[in-house]
Order: structure tokens, then C-alpha cells, then sequence
């Protein structure tokens, strides 16, 4: 089993059936012995966009993913204290604390975001 955390536009496009989805993320996502993790921070950061009015995603997309077979993460301080050890290669906050996240929760990240492959967890895509 390997456990898949979700970046954001990987949340909103596996919600939203979107052919930017790439066939690797589908199929990870679609194995029923994969655990799929919905991080407090993608939501956060959707709730965030979308009350900018950056963001044309439905309110209900949490709850939508959660039954979909998602599993909610919350951020710990493990997870929070975790991101001091990151290295520099990515400045946006919100991925800075997925990429701690799967790293304290020995997991890997679903996201097509290049910035991301350079710290040590896996990426799938």
C-alpha cells in the first residue's frame, strides 16, 4: 500500500474527472490498495484561493473527495516543525508543508509540480 497525498490541482482535477490528470496519477489513485490522503493545506489553500476569487472550485469539493475514498489529513506540529529541514528548492508555502507531510507520514505526493522532485519523497505522476 502506498500511502498518496494529494497537491491541489491534483485534488481538483481528480474531483473534477480532468483530462490534465496524467494516466500514472489515474491509475494510483483508481488501486484500491493505495491510501489517498486530502490534506488540511490543499483545502486550506482552495478556501484561501477561492475566497480571492482566484478560484472557481464548488464549497462542497471536500466532502466530495472525503467520499469519494479520500482519507482527511491534518497538520500536526510534527508536520509543521518538519518543514524547517526542507531544503530551499520551492517557496510556496503550501507545498513546503505537503512536501513535510509526506515526509513525516512516509508517503508520496501526487503532482505534476517539478519543484517538488528535487526534495527526498516520492512523486507520482
Amino acid at each position: 500500500m502506498t500511502r498518496l497525498l494529494l497537491d491541489t490541482h491534483t485534488a481538483l482535477w481528480w474531483a473534477a474527472d480532468d483530462r490534465r490528470l496524467s494516466d500514472g496519477a489515474r491509475t494510483a489513485l483508481a488501486d484500491d490498495e493505495n491510501e489517498i490522503l486530502l490534506s488540511a493545506v490543499v483545502v486550506w489553500e482552495i478556501a484561501i484561493k477561492r475566497g480571492l476569487g482566484k478560484l472557481d472550485a464548488p464549497s462542497t469539493l471536500p466532502a466530495r473527495l472525503l467520499a469519494g475514498g479520500a482519507r482527511g489529513l491534518p497538520v500536526s506540529l510534527d508536520h509543521a516543525a518538519a518543514v524547517e529541514e526542507l531544503p530551499e528548492h520551492h517557496r510556496d508555502p503550501f507545498d513546503r508543508l505537503l512536501i513535510a507531510q509526506a515526509v513525516v507520514e512516509r508517503g508520496s505526493i501526487v503532482s505534476r509540480d517539478p519543484l517538488i522532485a528535487p526534495y527526498d519523497v516520492d512523486v507520482v505522476w
